[in-house]
């Protein structure tokens, strides 16, 4: 979509730590910085691994100062807020896109008085995320300020109350282009993987534990989990079950890669086992790659949205460790049918290219800009 005038566009979330909400703001930055467009990105503090952000998008600190460390909770927040506004007012961008939970609610409330439209993110499932106390406190104040809401599902545009459903779109995510047009590997290795943070809500217990099963029926296969430690505590759990099932020769934790698009991409099965999830990045990626594919069916609806069981992947019940351990072993032990799934999978780089996402975004947001 051409426009006269490139946009002053201005994101919003906490921070650039490698995560699924962060990817999406560094991609989606980064693509408008290369259509000509000023992006400034907005953030409450810096990561120790963030991801990168082409040197045409500007950052800028909005969080605390080092003479807030020592106030109250509650001042904390209003600071937040305060920074956040004179930010808005310094800057004044054509449009403010905040990105999770938080982000959101900040975005709003500092958006009194400055004439700044805020277009708000979804980014998780609302179940659990947006149903406490004070949710159900500022979502009826704040949320009909917002001049439009990005889903990624229809299971959490159903969580919302009406207003903010009819003033929303639908968007995946975006694929980074390197997992999109990877030749088909002549063989697969006899692995399993997954790629992901080790963090309580992939569930990654389950897939080791399923997999032990796996192995004891084909014990030539090995098991590969890919994905930095969130210090939550799940790593240590994986440790005490591969301990306690003597399985450090065949399931391996391998930590935080950048080459994912080359270490998965022979593996024989990915194995996707959160409970919930927003839009997963990572089953997007594998999907991408063209791999066999068997996932949970978790709430708000992310695997759902992307895969047809029996068509382009597995969809298994979320928890359900015996249809993981059998659909792990139904792609191993039929190979032609895994490898039908895998090319019907790689189609979802049609839809969540990172062009067409962009497309999707830019049209949505002039939208909202000429209202």
């Amino acid at each position: 979509m051409n426009t006269d005038r490139k946009r002053k566009i201005a994101f919003h979330l906490n921070c650039l730590e490698q995560g699924g909400a962060e990817r999406v703001v560094s991609n989606l930055a980064n693509q408008f910085a290369r259509e000509g467009y000023e992006v400034l990105i907005a953030t409450e503090w810096y990561g120790e691994n963030e991801f990168a952000i082409d040197r045409r998008v500007r950052r800028v600190h909005v969080g605390l100062k080092d003479r807030d460390d020592k106030k109250n909770r509650i001042t904390q927040f209003l600071l937040r807020v305060k920074y956040l506004r004179q930010f808005m007012k310094t800057e004044k961008p054509d449009i403010l896109i905040a990105f999770a939970q938080r982000a959101n609610y900040r975005a709003l409330m500092a958006s009194y008085g400055t004439n700044v439209p805020v277009l708000i993110s979804i980014r998780t499932d609302p179940v659990g995320h947006y149903d406490a106390w004070s949710d159900r406190l500022q979502i009826p104040i704040l949320f009909p300020r917002a001049s439009g809401c990005v889903f990624q599902t229809k299971g959490q545009k159903e969580f919302f109350a009406p207003f903010l459903q009819e003033n929303s779109r639908i968007i995946l995510n975006p694929l980074n282009d390197k997992y999109i047009g990877q030749p088909e590997p002549q063989h697969r290795k006899k692995e399993v993987v997954q790629s992901g943070r080790l963090v309580d809500f992939k569930n990654q217990p389950m897939l080791l534990r399923a997999f032990v099963k796996v192995h004891e029926k084909h014990p030539d296969y090995i098991l590969k989990i890919y994905g930095g430690d969130s210090f939550d505590g799940t790593k240590e759990i994986l440790e005490e079950i591969i301990a306690k099932n003597n399985a450090q020769d065949y399931i391996r934790l391998m930590g935080a890669s950048d080459t994912l698009e080359r270490d998965l991409i022979d593996a024989a099965v990915y194995a996707f086992s959160s409970d919930w999830e927003g839009m997963p990045n990572a089953l997007l990626e594998a999907m991408a790659l063209g791999l066999p594919i068997v996932a949970t069916d978790c709430p708000c609806g992310g695997p759902r949205t992307v895969m047809e069981d029996g068509v382009n992947g597995l969809l298994i019940s979320i928890k359900d460790q015996k249809a993981l351990e059998d659909g792990i072993n139904k792609l191993i032990e039929d190979p032609e049918y895994a490898q039908r799934l895998g090319r019907e999978a790689r189609n979802i780089a049609r839809k969540a290219n990172a062009q067409a996402i962009y497309e999707q975004w830019q049209s949505y947001i002039e939208e909202i800009c000429r209202a």
